[in-house]
């Protein structure tokens, strides 16, 4: 057997024993970090003792999460993205997810029409929306939600990318125990620490969740009008402008630029209108919506179905930080309430790009004095803008899009 063969076995031989050290060692210094930090904060907010004990029985860090950044290591971009939300357009609007969420939503319009009506008058914010989002989120409370809430936030608190802010949920999170709001065993969550049917941080449970069967409890586990309410307080209180839609799909002239998308560039919506800017199928916009602000929105550039989207777009953002689930839930509302169809602008295929690709291209249009909102390998409206106007400036057809022969170009 060659030399090198021989000493390639041998380094995976000692690799694999060192690896399981180290973890061992950051187990160690994860207890010790629940006990010295996580421990005081929980007290001074009420935990007691027992609730704290009870949580972490058992817990231990799962290595399988994403972004994590364990100690002694540096940040690296991921080569992959994990969330849907921030991954191709086509794939997030598969047709199984959304005539899925549509079918059961008005199922659950039926099921729940006098819960929605009462919430949409104390909130403003309509049924279909409501129901779009608790579809995606928990498939009306039908989809599986396996992991421990208490590992997840833990893991995440000790050695993410945002320990802060997941060190504050898991705070959140000890709140919620020590109260006693949830059912017994029923502190699960997604792999980001979400809970419930409408997948609430639990900062968001204490915030805003709401009690809508008037049993006095706000039970987003196991009361359908519990969820309800709380979806809809939450819209309410991010800033829902009653009497708006979301948004509208439109055709997109080539004389009107990609690079005008974002909620920093709006304008009247009869002013986008004037420059050529239409509902699809020849519709017009609702005579009471001209007045008001709109925003152009081209989540896959050129290469997909374009938007002009109204304030509450981006409340719904603030659900969930993704132009996709906004615009998803948008959409799916809209078949739920008027038995619209599909987009009337296919997505286009797009390759598929790392996300440190991408981010070697974020890196690319910050050097030339473009601001892409940071490298973080996630095509959001300010590097797609970017990208469009890199492309204007080098005599290019602006697509407002990544794709992967400009890394190179942006790299030189």
């Amino acid at each position: 057997m060659p030399l090198r063969v021989l000493a390639l076995l041998a380094a995976l031989a000692v690799s694999a024993p060192a690896l399981a050290q180290d973890r061992a060692a950051v187990e160690q210094q994860f207890r010790g970090w629940l006990e010295q930090t996580i421990w005081p904060r929980a007290r001074a907010e009420g935990v007691s003792r027992g609730t704290f004990d009870s949580a972490f029985s058992g817990v231990s860090l799962n290595w399988e999460l994403p972004d994590l950044v364990p100690p002694g290591t540096t940040r690296q971009t991921p080569r992959t993205q994990r969330q849907a939300e921030f991954g191709a357009p086509s794939k997030y609007f598969n047709r199984g997810s959304v005539t899925g969420a549509t079918s059961v939503g008005r199922r659950m319009a039926g099921r729940h029409a006098s819960t929605l009506a009462a919430v949409e008058r104390s909130t403003g914010v309509p049924g279909h929306i409501i129901l779009a989002i608790w579809g995606r989120e928990s498939g009306y409370g039908r989809v599986d939600i396996p992991h421990d809430a208490f590992e997840v936030l833990g893991t995440k608190g000790f050695m993410s990318t945002r320990a802060d802010y997941f060190t504050d949920e898991l705070v959140a999170a000890l709140e919620i125990a020590e109260a006693g709001h949830a059912p017994e065993r029923a502190m699960k969550s997604s792999w980001a620490g979400a809970l419930g049917q409408p997948q609430f941080m639990p900062s968001s449970f204490l915030d805003y969740a709401a009690d809508g069967d008037g049993d006095g409890r706000a039970d987003i586990w196991r009361s359908e009008a519990d969820t309800i309410a709380s979806i809809g307080t939450y819209l309410n209180r991010h800033g829902w402008r009653p009497g708006r839609d979301w948004g509208f799909e439109v055709t997109v002239p080539r004389s009107v630029s990609c690079t005008l998308e974002g909620p920093d560039q709006g304008r009247p919506i009869r002013d986008w209108a004037a420059m050529g800017i239409d509902r699809v199928s020849g519709r017009a916009f609702p005579e009471h919506e001209l007045n008001g602000e709109g925003f152009l929105m081209m989540p896959a550039g050129r290469n997909g179905p374009a938007f002009i989207v109204t304030p509450n777009f981006y409340v719904l953002k603030d659900y969930n930080m993704s132009d996709l689930y906004a615009l998803f839930v948008g959409h799916v509302g809209d078949r739920i309430a008027y038995g619209m169809g599909d987009f009337e602008t296919s997505w286009d295929p797009v390759g598929t790009m790392y996300r440190s690709d991408i981010a070697k291209m974020q890196r690319g249009l910050q050097a030339r004095g473009h601001d892409v909102g940071g490298a973080d390998g996630l095509p959001g409206f300010k590097t797609r803008r970017s990208i469009g106007r890199w492309q204007e400036n080098t005599g290019r057809a602006a697509t407002c899009f990544p794709e992967s022969g400009m890394t190179s170009a942006l790299a030189g």
